[in-house]
């Protein structure tokens, strides 16, 4: 009898319950390293997990070191066939466990390109892609310089925090100066780059053997940043797949995976077209799952979990096959905001297209599906109204909060 292969999962925050029963179904030993301070808010699907491990964490960060010698003292007994991160903030963890256990998948080197946005905008411009003018903040003179070069307001954005946490708006060199300041240490942490007004999209794709096995383009409403700290109801949909705007952003998406050496995994691009030009940039990019429940509404409108297929890759590995085949064709759209009441009442949205539902305290969430892209976008607007004046409250954003 094959001896059954063993994947250790990495979750600081609660994530990839379909990668865990998927990678379960097909056989595998299902390890999960998880934050400690989860151990009694989390539900995890303990029917599809062999082991959980808690990890020590301070806001959900771990020690690298510190987890670096609880998994090499697990590797004493057991034989550790893929480490795979469910979020964005494990990352950089899974890269040096790999490196140092020598486990197949991406190194600490690639990782960089999927993690740091100042690494991964340059990655991207010298690749031939547009990118919103940046600089480093780390050099006083560089910084005069673009600032005189690029006319405010900027993006402060931290290198190392995921989607829109931890961004700030700056108007102006006298509120930069100060915010730079009070960075202290911490400023080479930072990138600065033009604010670019314009509509935000993502992709969201499948790679193996380096080629991007299926991608999809959508269009958030307002930009996640707008959203988070506007206070407003998060919004995406699926764009038309045959027309130009989304063939542009999915052959603009290759030739990111391609410039960051995406050999096998899921991914999340995002882009935004420019209202002075209407040209598309890139913003950055992602090594997992799009979260704030992307996953959910892309499984609604192509039958294909993310989840689930970017567990079939990781267990395919080097010498594997792996073939992708979604079974609908049709359109879906998100929303998703903070709600005043406990559990709000969503009996009100009861549209047939409705196909999906949060269940999460103080959030409202609904997913539709419909064969018409217009009838998802007539029934987000709809509801997003209705959110926003029945429903909505507003908390404003954490430094790190997982999304």
């Amino acid at each position: 009898m094959t001896e059954r292969k063993t994947v250790l999962c990495l979750a600081s925050y609660e994530k990839g319950h379909d990668f865990l029963r998927q990678c379960h179904a097909q056989g595998w030993r299902v390890l999960l390293l998880a934050s400690h301070s989860l151990k009694d808010e989390v539900q995890w699907p303990t029917e599809a997990i062999d082991e959980i491990f808690w990890m020590r964490d301070d806001d959900k960060k771990w020690d690298p070191q510190e987890t670096l010698r609880a998994v090499s003292y697990l590797a004493r007994t057991t034989e550790i066939d893929r480490i795979v991160p469910m979020d964005d903030f494990d990352l950089e963890i899974a890269a040096l466990l790999r490196e140092h256990l020598r486990v197949p998948g991406m190194g600490e080197t690639t990782t960089r390109y999927f993690r740091d946005k100042l690494a991964m905008r340059v990655r991207a411009q010298t690749a031939g892609l547009r990118v919103p003018e940046f600089v480093s903040v780390i050099n006083d003179a560089r910084v005069r310089a673009f600032t005189a070069r690029v006319p405010g307001p900027w993006m402060l954005k931290p290198r190392f925090l995921a989607g829109a946490i931890g961004i700030r708006k700056v108007e102006n060199e006298k509120d930069l100066w100060h915010r730079i300041a009070q960075l202290g240490d911490e400023r080479s942490m930072y990138v600065l780059e033009r604010f670019l007004p314009g509509d935000v999209f993502h992709v969201d794709s499948l790679s193996f053997n380096s080629e991007v096995r299926f991608s999809i383009a959508s269009g958030y409403g307002k930009p996640p940043f707008d959203a988070s700290h506007g206070g407003d109801v998060f919004t995406t949909r699926i764009l038309p797949r045959n027309e130009a705007l989304a063939l542009s952003l999915v052959a603009d998406c290759k030739k990111v995976l391609g410039a960051m050496k995406l050999v096998r995994g899921a991914s999340h691009t995002e882009f935004i077209r420019s209202n002075a030009d209407g040209q598309l940039y890139f913003l950055e990019t992602a090594a997992r799952c799009g979260g704030a429940h992307i996953a959910d509404m892309l499984e609604a409108g192509t039958g294909l979990s993310t989840w689930r297929e970017w567990a079939k890759i990781e267990i395919a590995g080097e010498d594997g096959t792996y073939e992708v085949r979604p079974t609908r064709e049709d359109y879906a759209g998100l929303l998703i905001a903070l709600a005043r009441e406990e559990h709000p009442d969503t009996r009100g949205f009861s549209d047939p297209e409705v196909v999906w539902r949060m269940d999460k305290k103080h959030h409202i969430g609904l997913v539709v599906r419909s064969p018409s892209p217009q009838r998802v976008e007539v029934l987000i607007n709809d509801y997003r109204e209705r959110i926003r004046r029945d429903v909505l409250a507003f908390v404003p954003p954490t430094p790190r909060s997982g999304d």
